[in-house]
């Protein structure tokens, strides 16, 4: 099956005329599957937004070839996009314009029916403020409304960057619902986002960049068993207890918690640490395999990051 989004040898070098080149994204290949919500990851200024912005064609790739629903963006982009809803920077509205009004001119122009402002307003939560001035909305209710213009055409691809920025809470968690729904619906979303837990919740799969380059690719949950995960062993006496797990082997780090030791062991070697502390009279009060975070995996994999 064709990719969704299908990235091959991309490649963005900005320069200047008195600073030396930079390059933002450095020879990318990335394919994005038909359906479900995908993620895209990475420190500031590895790449993400430019990556994006290359993907819809507002920026001109230095090389490399960028393909949505299987259409090349740079000789044929035309053709896709009615198919394609993208935000990067929220559109410019009318501030003295109700909400609805501002979306019943975006479909007006794009020759949607008008019935299907009402349904988008919906979606995204702003049918009780829908006929309040725009410039009366707060950073949230505006990045809402953007969100909401991108959903008038019903795309098959929905490529977002940051969707949940200005939101409290609440509506951060109706945002992953919304984008998590459309993903469900057979559509595909391409997100951004700096939110690693909303992130995990509401992606499919991921991908990690930095400094331009892949780092790692797949479905979330797999992402997540590749990497290193320790052994909790909770004990009252953790000096003697490291003390013992290190002259058996094992590497030993202080734990999160109290009482807590972390064990460079994987399940199979809970019996032989359980056995290792009570031959030397110590028992554990606790023993079970860390669970780990799309967070912890971000910071291990690229460090402190970039930077803008």
């Amino acid at each position: 099956m064709e990719a969704a989004v299908s990235i091959r040898g991309l490649r963005k070098v900005y320069t200047g005329l008195r600073s030396e080149p930079t390059v933002a994204v450095a020879d990318l290949d990335l394919d994005i599957p038909v359906g479900g919500v995908f993620g895209f990851l990475g420190p500031n200024g590895a790449g993400k937004t430019t990556t994006i912005r290359c993907a819809l064609g507002l920026v001109r790739p230095t090389a490399g070839e960028v393909r949505l629903l299987g259409v090349d963006v740079g000789s044929r982009l035309v053709e896709v996009m009615d198919r394609v809803g993208g935000l990067v920077e929220s559109p410019k509205f009318f501030p003295t314009f109700s909400g609805r009004q501002n979306l019943q001119l975006l479909a007006a122009g794009r020759g949607v029916a008008t019935g299907r402002v009402d349904q988008v307003l919906g979606e995204v939560g702003l049918n009780d403020r829908a006929d309040d001035r725009f410039a009366s909305y707060s950073l949230g209710m505006k990045q809402r409304l953007a969100v909401a213009s991108t959903l008038l055409k019903e795309p098959e691809l929905l490529i977002l960057d940051e969707p949940a920025n200005g939101l409290d809470p609440a509506g951060i968690k109706e945002m992953r619902e919304l984008i998590r729904r459309y993903g469900e619906s057979g559509s595909t979303v391409f997100v951004s986002s700096h939110q690693l837990g909303e992130v995990q919740q509401m992606c499919d799969s991921v991908a990690i960049i930095n400094h331009g380059r892949l780092v790692t690719a797949g479905r979330v949950e797999d992402v997540l068993a590749a990497q290193w995960v320790p052994l909790v062993v909770t004990i009252a006496d953790t000096v003697a207890a490291a003390d013992v797990l290190r002259r058996g082997g094992w590497g030993v780090e202080p734990g999160a918690g109290s009482g807590e030791l972390m064990v460079s062991a994987g399940p199979e070697d809970a019996p032989k640490v359980t056995r290792a502390l009570a031959d030397a009279g110590l028992y554990l009060s606790g023993l079970r395999q860390d669970r780990r975070t799309l967070e912890a995996v971000f910071l291990e994999l690229t460090g402190d990051g970039g930077s803008e």
